[in-house]
């Protein structure tokens, strides 16, 4: 039988979404706003607006969670390592990081390695939790469990799906992406560690699909469209 959630549960399992490049700090005001209202993880931000967000979410329980070398994940280990030390200096308790995609392409493992050991010392260091994007829509699988295995080595907290800005061109010349796929996340959970979490983003927008992934042992989501679902979740009577 399988176990009821629960509104809470939910909302604890979304990091609610604040990247898009465009965003104003007005809309970052208000982003935050739906995140004090459904009492999600953290707001996931972009790293300049860290203490504007510190501010509008104080006295909440409602965490900080910065995006590191984003979305591309092509900055220098050095560079990482400095925005990082800089995002969590001003408050993020919450690490999100791109991988070099074209090193992990390339397979030049010990480099990814090194940036992923580098990355995870430094926010363990100061009582933080790393989550590393993978950008599986640019990956094959030996890829994406070799990535895993690196993160499980680093015991790393949490593996993720995607940035939810990978996008591919497609045949037809449109550039599109598949975000957290099931195949993808059965992967990610067979191959990594049983202390390693992973977190799906990139097309999780309803209720069902929080669910879905949940069931394939998805711990916690990326999402914008976080009123959508836990309103849905509200209708359906989840308390």
């Amino acid at each position: 039988m399988t176990k009821a959630v629960t509104l809470i549960e939910l909302s604890k399992m979304i990091d609610h979404s604040l990247l898009h490049p465009t965003m104003t700090d007005d809309e970052i005001v208000e982003g935050c706003e739906i995140s004090k209202k459904f009492n999600v993880a953290t707001a996931c931000i972009k790293p300049y607006c860290i203490p504007m967000v510190m501010e509008l979410l104080s006295g909440s329980d409602v965490g900080v969670c910065s995006v590191i070398a984003f979305p591309h994940g092509n900055s220098t280990i050095a560079v990482k390592v400095m925005e990082t030390k800089e995002a969590l200096l001003a408050g993020a308790a919450e690490i999100d990081m791109v991988v070099n995609i074209g090193k992990v392409k390339g397979g030049a493992w010990d480099y990814v390695s090194e940036e992923i050991k580098n990355i995870n010392t430094i926010v363990t260091e100061k009582g933080g939790i790393l989550k590393v994007i993978f950008e599986n829509d640019y990956l094959v699988e030996d890829q994406i469990i070799r990535l895993c295995e690196i993160c499980s080595d680093h015991q790393v907290a949490f593996v993720k799906t995607s940035s939810g800005y990978g996008f591919v061109k497609q045949a037809n010349g449109k550039y599109d992406y598949e975000g957290a796929t099931d195949n993808h996340l059965k992967i990610m959970r067979d191959h990594t560690s049983s202390s390693v979490q992973i977190k799906a983003a990139g097309g999780i927008r309803t209720l069902d699909d929080v669910l879905r992934v949940r069931a394939l042992g998805v711990t916690r989501i990326g999402a914008t469209a976080t009123e959508n679902i836990l309103g849905e979740a509200r209708r359906r009577g989840i308390k």
